[in-house]
């Protein structure tokens, strides 16, 4: 398996999905695409085997299709929570799937079941979107460096987390605003 070339990983799947397009030296990447040297489905099993999903779903090109339309989806309703269109998009998504009540010898328990199993992959993005509206969602943030396209939820104490990742964004910020001011001296 090849190594995640993404700069964010471990969010939600629902973020992690949308974090498989990435800023690189000023050139948009995708996962998906094959930018990076892997081929669109050898990139969905990275994804997969990132998200701990490898074990329930297959890599192959419909599934890859699938999430692409729930990552375009997830993509408007980030973007614009109000956007009518946007939820229509994760409802489409979500069509594909259910939960279904069982009962187990442990209790109560849940289990998904999809039309198709190549839907798999995107309705549990679209459904962790869902969760996270349902948690927080003022948590759900855009990288505030405007050249990132990363998202991330923030788990910080306070809230207020403003970088995919200070190591990286955060830092250039940092040093950014270090040399404004070192040059107006």
């Amino acid at each position: 398996m090849a190594a995640d070339p993404r700069p964010l990983t471990g969010e939600p799947v629902a973020l992690d999905l949308l974090n498989t397009r990435w800023v690189a030296d000023g050139e948009l990447q995708d996962l998906f695409a094959g930018a990076t040297g892997l081929t669109r489905v050898e990139g969905l099993a990275v994804w997969l085997e990132s998200t701990g999903l490898a074990d329930r779903f297959r890599a192959d090109a419909a599934t890859l299709v699938h999430l692409l339309t729930a990552r375009a989806a997830l993509a408007r309703a980030v973007a614009d929570p109000a956007d009518a269109g946007a939820r229509a998009l994760v409802d489409a998504v979500l069509e594909h799937g259910r939960i279904r009540a069982t009962l187990t010898a442990e209790g109560p328990g849940e289990r998904t079941e999809f039309d198709d199993p190549t839907w798999g992959p995107a309705w549990t993005a679209a459904r962790n979107y869902l969760e996270l509206l349902g948690h927080a969602p003022d948590r759900i943030h855009k990288c505030a460096s405007e050249s990132c396209v990363l998202h991330f939820h923030d788990t910080s104490r306070n809230g207020t987390r403003r970088w995919c990742s200070m190591a990286a964004c955060g830092n250039r910020a940092k040093a950014s605003r270090h040399y404004a001011r070192t040059r107006e001296r």
